[in-house]
């Protein structure tokens, strides 16, 4: 049993801001919460009570869709030749990077992933991997990588059929069912599965079956890319003659796990099928500016929008200010919705992990983030939104729950980070001589 005393209690979204609350979490869950409730306990055996001294505790944040794989990507030093658009950036870089990827660099990539997301104040990484000389067992590692560490995720193998067509498909979507009953036969409570797709430029009508199939037998969702670049419209509506998830739904790929990732050239009847089955868009503001790609004025048309880096870190904080801000530059109302966005990625998880996340309420699953925040003005629950964009960062996080386990406490990582990073550093070098070395 874990006791927090003394709390400040923030949630996001509905706004929520209370002091002076101890807070007892018993098998994963929040077990009760209220002033001075910690003297019940405190007698219990094997309890660990920390007394916060009204430090604020958060929801635990969700980075709703990003690629673990391309971290050690960072710095890289590879000419690529000129990028002139979205899909000479796939083809010099992404494309040439992920078929570089090993089992080692996997491994490595998806630890220090998850290890940047706890001290980043993330509980929880929406991942959407894709290595093709490296498939089976790829979401093995990845899972495992979490675990050593105790980050929750949601994984997934990108489903393509861009280098080997409809075998490379069939090898991508075995990897995610045999990853799917893996997990169960383990009754695994921090990781789970989805079947992912890289986007409908890449994806035949064949792959697109056998995706439906695995859907239904499965009763998981689809993850993928969609319109992130006007690209991926114009190749759909050429070769298929329809909108993106007009395509999609024809093959029963849209249900409400579904999870796309971008939606910057979304047409209004892709909007439409997408709030019909109350499926998830994923804003990723940073990558789409580094890549490019536009700026999607109607988001706020989605019913339900999450936040995601596409791979750009997992630091939520500063994803959030970037939504922000960009929003404001383009005159779009979605800022009068961040904190629902933010907070939109637990839904994700409540229907994936069939658990309540997302609120520090009796019966939630304790995923909570600790901050030492000082704030110089006083905090209600209608000025939150200026205190996060404006104020908080990931600077500030103090200590990490996850499914009820001090994961990072006050700022330390139970690991040997020196050796973990040297190691990291390591594989980062096989893998940049490896794309060296592709055509």
């Amino acid at each position: 049993m874990l006791i927090l005393k003394n709390a400040s209690i923030l949630q996001f979204y509905p706004s929520k801001f209370e002091s002076g609350l101890d807070i007892i979490i018993d098998g994963g869950l929040i077990k009760e919460i209220g002033p001075n409730v910690a003297l019940k306990y405190i007698d219990f055996k094997d309890s660990k009570i920390i007394d916060l001294n009204g430090k604020i505790i958060i929801p635990g944040l969700v980075c709703a869709h990003t690629h673990c794989y391309s971290i050690l990507s960072r710095g890289m030093k590879v000419e690529l030749g000129p990028n002139p658009d979205f899909i000479t950036i796939l083809k010099n870089l992404w494309w040439k990077l992920d078929r570089a990827v090993a089992k080692e660099i996997l491994y490595y990539s998806a630890l220090i992933s998850a290890i940047e997301a706890i001290f980043s104040g993330t509980t929880a990484l929406i991942d959407h991997h894709a290595s093709p000389n490296c498939i089976s067992n790829s979401l093995s590692i990845i899972g495992d990588a979490f675990e050593e560490v105790g980050l929750r995720g949601v994984l997934t193998y990108e489903i393509t059929c861009r280098n080997n067509g409809i075998k490379e498909a069939q090898e991508g979507l075995e990897e995610n069912i045999d990853f799917i009953n893996r997990i169960k036969n383990k009754n695994q409570t921090l990781l789970t599965g989805a079947i992912g797709g890289h986007a409908s430029f890449t994806l035949s009508d064949d792959a697109l079956k056998i995706i439906g199939n695995a859907l239904q037998d499965t009763e998981t969702g689809f993850h993928v890319h969609v319109a992130e670049d006007f690209y991926d419209v114009a190749y759909t509506h050429h070769y298929y003659g329809l909108n993106i998830m007009r395509r999609f739904d024809n093959f029963g790929l849209i249900n409400n796990k579904a999870i796309f990732a971008h939606g910057v050239h979304l047409t209004d009847e892709d909007v439409n099928i997408i709030n019909q089955h109350d499926a998830f868009l994923i804003h990723n503001a940073r990558s789409n500016m580094n890549n490019a790609v536009g700026y999607n004025c109607g988001l706020s048309k989605v019913n339900n929008v999450a936040l995601g880096t596409d791979g750009i870190g997992f630091n939520m904080f500063e994803e959030v200010k970037f939504a922000y801000f960009k929003a404001a530059e383009f005159h779009s109302n979605i800022g009068v919705n961040i904190l629902k966005y933010l907070s939109s990625g637990s839904a994700i998880l409540e229907r994936y992990f069939k658990m309540p996340f997302g609120k520090i309420e009796k019966g939630y699953t304790a995923d909570l983030t600790i901050l030492n925040y000082l704030a110089p003005t006083s905090i209600t629950e209608g000025n939150l939104l200026g205190h996060l964009i404006f104020g908080m960062s990931a600077k500030d996080v103090n200590s990490v729950i996850i499914n009820g386990k001090l994961v990072l406490e006050d700022g330390e990582l139970n690991k040997n980070l020196t050796e973990i990073y040297s190691n990291a550093k390591r594989e980062a070098k096989k893998l940049w001589d490896k794309i060296k070395e592709l055509d």
